[in-house]
């Protein structure tokens, strides 16, 4: 069996789809699995495009999930160079050789000329196929046209008279009838190939043995088959993936639909999230974060090994129960006959339910030095903390527990970082929980206990609220929520007991007052 090698050829629009890492995580896997190797080719044929600038965050996704590629950019390989618009030699020749089969030709006809043809196969009520009018000029018209500087494209002349048949390892066998397909233009007037012969003419020439891909390129297989075919390359094997859907739906998930998909529940709290995260950390408004792109789930605090996971799931599964897997274990038990034909369908709650498993078996250094990142840039403590500081986040982690499901959660709990001067409160919970139910005496007798008690610790402070309680003959509901809200500045966190202790009884003292003085 051949070496296997797959390729992965983005054009640098500046920010990977998720989908698209999801197909170059497949091609990744499927070279890992077989021992073979990941190319990593780059469709830059657009020169509008600053692909040095626009490559930058496509090679940081790569880098942050861990994939690395054995030949491409900024590795170099065999079969340089990797940019496509590098490899215009190849192309020409490629063109040349066509030409001089008589499998390519020269076609002058005019945008007028082509628009009347489909005009007339469209009232005749058949399909367009050109007519090839240029294959009958003789010389000395082409010669006329030339000099008459008269556009011409270069067409692939599609042998009518044949079928292609791919046997494709996901969607089986496939066929189409080439008498129904047009001559493709390869070569535009300007010499710039187009997709479908360059895609042919490189996977072709570096020896790409499989072609994984999402099922929307399933329409561009004959042409990139029959121009393998003229080339006299060996036909790659095809593997059409399905695609990635949005959450709770058929349809494909797509950065051109944002604001459809602020309106999905499960999208929904990704982008809240996103809208409470930024602005904290100087990106509010960066077009790269919506859950969309990889770059998202880089810079909310999102554990490539949860990315991955969800990534691999999306399309292929190792069985009908397992979720949790180490991408060794991807590696070792990916294979093609486990892909599924129909959309593979992004849920972003499995995600974070995979997130959070992964998160949970950081040790708790590396919780600490996952949050510190976004206090920083929140400028909620210094770029340099010293152990003291790393010990109250500690603290802080461990009464968090589960509530850390990705690191920006910390930026939740800002109370604990903020001069308690400058607490915010939730003014409809301090509403709600203090001024409506007229907990002001109540506050203020509490305060007084946590005063002069001994002890500060949660277990102490919960007995010493509990002993409050049945002293003043109320309810526990009557005080805990208006104290919570007193001391953090809103209704939900964790636990109370565990916050006053955090706090100490200074700053929890301030806050009580603080709160009584807004009254």
């Amino acid at each position: 069996m051949a070496t296997v090698r797959t390729r992965f050829a983005p054009s640098p629009t500046g920010y990977m789809h998720i989908g698209g890492m999801r197909t170059a995580l497949f091609n990744w896997l499927w070279a890992r699995h077989n021992e073979g190797q990941f190319i990593l080719r780059i469709d830059d044929t657009d020169q509008e495009r600053n692909v040095e600038q626009a490559l930058i965050p496509i090679l940081r996704a790569f880098r942050w999930l861990g994939l690395d590629w054995d030949e491409g950019p900024e590795v170099g390989g065999v079969y340089a160079p990797y940019f496509q618009s590098q490899r215009h030699l190849f192309y020409d020749q490629s063109k040349q050789q066509l030409l001089d089969a008589g499998q390519a030709y020269h076609d002058y006809d005019t945008p007028e000329q082509i628009r009347a043809d489909r005009q007339a196969a469209k009232k005749e009520g058949r399909n367009y196929l050109n007519i090839r009018r240029s294959l009958e000029l003789t010389a000395e018209q082409i010669e006329q046209y030339e000099l008459e500087g008269r556009p011409s494209v270069v067409r692939f002349s599609v042998p009518r008279d044949q079928f292609v048949t791919i046997d494709d390892a996901i969607r089986g066998r496939v066929e189409w009838d080439c008498s129904l397909i047009c001559d493709p233009v390869i070569v535009r007037g300007n010499g710039s190939p187009l997709y479908n012969f360059a895609t042919a003419v490189d996977d072709g020439l570096m020896q790409i043995t499989h072609v994984i891909r999402g099922e929307e390129h399933l329409s561009n297989t004959p042409i990139q088959a029959l121009i393998h075919q003229a080339l006299g390359h060996e036909l790659p094997q095809f593997v059409h993936i399905p695609y990635v859907a949005a959450p709770g739906s058929k349809e494909k998930l797509s950065k051109r639909k944002l604001d459809k998909y602020r309106k999905n529940p499960q999208f929904k709290k990704m982008f809240d999230k996103a809208d409470q995260v930024l602005p904290q950390i100087g990106l509010a408004g960066s077009r790269a974060l919506d859950p969309v792109m990889v770059e998202y789930y880089v810079r909310m605090g999102y554990l490539p090994a949860a990315v991955l996971n969800a990534l691999a799931r999306l399309g292929w599964s190792l069985d009908d129960k397992t979720e949790i897997m180490t991408l060794e274990s991807i590696i070792d038990n990916f294979t093609l006959d486990r892909v599924i034909k129909s959309p593979a369908g992004f849920d972003p709650d499995k995600l974070i339910s995979l997130q959070t498993h992964w998160i949970g078996q950081l040790p708790i250094e590396d919780k600490i030095d996952g949050c510190l990142a976004y206090l920083v840039k929140a400028g909620l403590i210094d770029a340099h903390p010293d152990t003291a500081v790393r010990s109250y986040i500690s603290e802080i982690l461990v009464a968090m527990g589960n509530r850390l499901k990705i690191f920006c959660d910390i930026l939740d709990h800002r109370e604990f970082f903020v001069a308690d001067d400058q607490l915010d409160y939730d003014e409809k919970a301090f509403e709600k929980r203090i001024r409506k139910t007229n907990a002001a005496d109540l506050l203020e007798k509490f305060s007084e206990r946590l005063a002069t008690t001994e002890t500060f610790d949660a277990e102490s402070l919960e007995k010493l609220m509990h002993d409050f309680v049945e002293t003043e003959g109320i309810k526990i509901g009557q005080i805990i929520h208006s104290v919570r809200v007193a001391v953090s500045g809103k209704s939900v966190g964790i636990g109370l007991f565990d916050c006053l202790a955090l706090l100490g009884r200074k700053r929890c003292l301030i806050r009580l007052d603080r709160a009584l003085k807004r009254l």
